[in-house]
Parts: C-alpha cells; structure tokens; sequence
C-alpha cells in the first residue's frame, strides 16, 4: 500500500499551533534574560507534556496519532537543523587556527566520551543487553551495554557557543586570540561529533542502520571469511569509507553546480531551495545506502555547500523556514514524548543519580579536555580556562544526539530531563563567569588574532548565532529586500 497511515492532518494541528505560539511567547523572555530560542521551545514541550497528563486531555488535545504527526514534522526539523549546522561549519576558519583548536576538540571529545563511558557503565553495567526502545513490530531492542554506555559519552561531546559568542561580543573580545580559538574549536566539535554519532549508531546494530539495502548484504558476504562479529564491524568500517567517498565525489559535482548558479541567480530564492532539496537526498541516501544516520548526510550536505558566496544567504533562508514550523516542534517534540509518569518511580531515583553524574562528567570533560589542550598550545592559564568554560555549554547538538540514540533505543529516554539541566545551567552560569574572568582587564591589553583570523569570526558571527539556536528576530532585519536584492520576494 502506498500510503499505510491513517493519521488525519487535522489531528495534529491544534498542538502544533500551541507549539508556535508558546514556544514564541516563552521565546521572548529567554531572549531577555540572555538563553537561546532552544531552551524556550524545550520549556514549551514540557509544559504541554505535563498538562497532557490530565486525565481525558489525550483525548482532545495531544492524542497517539497528533504526537505521530508531530514526530513526523521533527524529524523535518533535525535534518533542516543539521544542515544549517553544515553550511556554518567553515573549513577555512578552522584551518587559520590549525594545530590548537584541532588538538582542543579531540582532546575534549576524547574525555568526555570516556567519561560518559565509565558513568554509565558504574550505573548500568558493562557486559550484557540492554533495551529502551522497540521496533515497528513492537519488538524490544536489544543492544550492547557497551555501545550503550559508549554512546551517553557521545552525547557529551558536542559543544555549543552561542552564548560565549554572544558574551565575547559584548565584552568586545571577539576578534581576540582565544575567542577565535573557542569558535574554531566548537565548529570542529560538532563535524567530529556527527562523524563518531554516525559511527557508533552503525557498529552498534541499532534500528538506526535498518533501513541500509547495503549493510545486511555486505555483512553476510564478509562472514564467508571472517567471524560474523568482525563482519559486521569491516562492513560498518567499508560503508562508512564508501560513505565519505560519495560525499566527495557528489560534492565536486555539486559544488560546480552552484558555482553556475550563483553567477546566474545571486541571492535568488531557488538557491536555498535547490540547497533544501539537495540536503534531503543527502540524507536519504546516507541512511539507505550506507547506514551512516540520516542527520549526517544532511550535515554534509551543508558542508559541500559551506564557504560559498551565496552560504549565508541560503542558511538564513533555511533557518528562517525551519525556525517557522519545523525546529520549534522537534525541541517541543522532546518534552511532549518524555515519559513523565515514570519520574514518579522508584527507580527514577537511582536515575537521578546516573543523570545529575552524567551532567558532572559532561561538564568536566570539556572544561578539563578544552583547557589543557589550550595550555599545551601557548595560551596563558587565564584564556585556557576561558576556553574551558566556553566549551562546556550545550544546545541543539546535543539534544539531536540524544534523540537520534533514544530513537535507535540505545539509551534511556528520561536522559532528556538531565541534558535539559545542562543546558540552562551552562547557558546560564558561563557568561557571569566569563565576565567575571575579564573583570578590571582593559580589551585593549587583550592578545588579538591575526587580522584574517579576525576577519573569518566577524564574518561568521550572525551565521553561527543563526545556526546555534539564537536566532534574531525578524524585526531585528527590518528591509531583508535590501539586504539580499528584490528576486529573493519577487
């Protein structure tokens, strides 16, 4: 059958239009008190997750085939999400930088997937399965406690900095030589953070690579001369090779393409629709062909696209069409489906222990990992601790990682709540402590970056910020026509 649904689009309307209103209402009070749009759109998913606990309120209001549709829409939203991630990650900012920034992310990421590891594994077990989710036949899903445990310290390595960001702009140390240094570091963050996501998800033997037409045959041809569990892991080591080798080769042609285009229709609106287009096959063919997840294949997809004239142009468009609809029902989305009832068990109480560990560990791993690493490169202690604090704060990235392993049922869903808490708690405490860390210093007296280093962060700052969940408002472009030229409207 064509169509196997039966969810009726009006079903879903009602919620989704409470969702707009009060994920923009909640919006402006978190824009005033200095939080990102992110953290106001998670508030309003929780506030309709507890109110439909009423009883009878399911009925009318949030019903099992409106929350269908609303994971539906999501779904649209973390691809639109991931790409504009792709499109603000710029190779040639990173690259001015080099050696420190590099040599920061692996040393973050590396301790907090390890720390992430080892708490989980203290709380949960090391050998064994484990199951948090089910399949489309209602199966339970049963995975590794490894690759369960491995993958909460994936969820912690990525880093968000809009509002360091943000902070550094208002103290005017920006274009400084650690603020460059701190953006470079978080961009890459996230392009090693999608990669090992993508990895891990695939070795795991998660519902995540299910839908690969690939990985089964492979796996079975390799086992004629191999253990099946080696098979399995070179088939996931030969996709995922496959994989980067499609993305370079359809993005030399893609590239070109855009290159004409540009010439023929600058800063038209076919560009970012062309690019929407693109990102969605890119992430079609990423999980159908390769089993690599889908949010990767859109994150490439904006990174063959990164770094061209017409960059920011097509990521503003895009953020502006997924910040309408599409980004504030999928952070909705995760306080509406999180399993209130269940934080009235017992066993949430030795959960709460796991989550308030996993926060500590989250948040040591990138303070420790980011300030060594700026050490060891010739920054004085004060900017390397800068550096630590700007890197612990987490947003959009880490709630997409989150969802991508609870919808793979490789980790526990009230997780969400915990990763909520570090969220508002990094993004309220590291500006005071920034500010406070700069107290009495005269910006002038601060070391600045070279001026094309400068340059590439004053370039990318709206876009970044865009991309990070701190979205302006449209009143803060008041003549987008001028801004853009006339054939983006007409």
């Amino acid at each position: 059958m064509l169509f196997a649904t039966t969810i009726e689009a009006f079903e879903i309307l009602f919620p989704v239009g409470i969702i707009l209103l009060l994920a923009k209402i909640l919006g402006g009070f978190a824009k005033k008190i200095g939080l990102p749009q992110a953290v106001a759109m998670l508030l309003t998913g929780i506030i309709i997750g507890l109110f439909a606990l009423i009883p009878g309120v399911d009925e009318y209001f949030v019903t099992d085939d409106g929350v269908a549709g609303i994971r539906f829409i999501a779904e649209i939203g973390v691809i639109l999400i991931m790409f504009s991630a792709g499109l603000g990650t710029d190779l040639k900012q990173i690259k001015a930088v080099g050696k420190a920034a590099a040599f920061i992310t692996v040393l973050d990421v590396v301790l907090c997937i390890a720390f992430g590891y080892v708490v989980s594994g203290l709380f949960n077990g090391w050998s064994g399965t484990t199951s948090f989710g089910v399949d489309e036949a209602g199966n339970p899903i049963e995975v590794k406690k490894m690759w369960s445990n491995l993958f909460y310290g994936v969820i912690l390595s990525a880093t968000s900095v809009s509002v360091t960001v943000a902070t550094l702009k208002e103290l005017g140390r920006l274009n400084s030589k650690i603020g460059t240094c701190i953006i470079s570091a978080a961009i890459l963050d996230d392009l090693i953070g999608v990669i090992i996501l993508s990895v891990v998800l695939s070795m795991s033997g998660s519902s995540a690579g299910a839908d690969s037409v690939t990985a089964e045959p492979l796996s079975k041809l390799l086992s004629h001369i191999m253990p099946h569990t080696a098979a399995d892991i070179v088939s996931v080591i030969v996709l995922t090779l496959l994989f980067f080798a499609f993305v370079f080769g359809v993005g030399f042609i893609v590239r070109k393409i855009f290159t004409h285009l540009e010439q023929k229709y600058p800063h038209h609106r076919r560009l970012p629709i062309y690019g929407i287009g693109f990102c969605f096959i890119m992430a079609f063919f990423s999980q159908f062909l390769f089993g690599i997840a889908d949010i990767t294949g859109a994150y490439f997809a904006g990174l063959i696209l990164a770094g061209r004239s017409s960059s920011q142009y097509v990521e503003r468009r895009t953020d502006i069409a997924s910040y309408i609809i599409f980004t504030p029902v999928f952070f909705a989305k995760i306080g509406i489906t999180t399993d209130w009832k269940a934080f009235a068990s017992k066993e949430f109480l030795v959960f709460m222990g796991f989550g308030l560990t996993l926060v500590l560990a989250g948040i040591l791993g990138k303070f420790i990992g980011a300030t060594v690493g700026c050490k060891t490169n010739g920054y004085t202690m004060k900017d390397s601790v800068r550096c630590g604090m700007a890197m612990t704060v987490r947003a959009e990235v880490c709630l997409v990682s989150a969802q991508k392993g609870i919808d793979a049922g490789i980790v526990d869903p009230k997780i969400q709540v915990f990763l909520m808490v570090l969220i508002m708690a990094t993004s309220f405490v590291v500006p005071l402590l920034l500010k406070a860390s700069y107290k009495n210093e005269d910006p002038a007296d601060t070391p600045k970056a070279s001026p094309a280093q400068a340059q590439l962060v004053l370039d990318r700052v709206d876009v970044y910020k865009a991309t990070h969940g701190v979205l302006e408002d449209d009143e803060d472009y008041p003549d987008l026509s001028s801004r853009y030229g006339p054939n983006d409207y007409y």
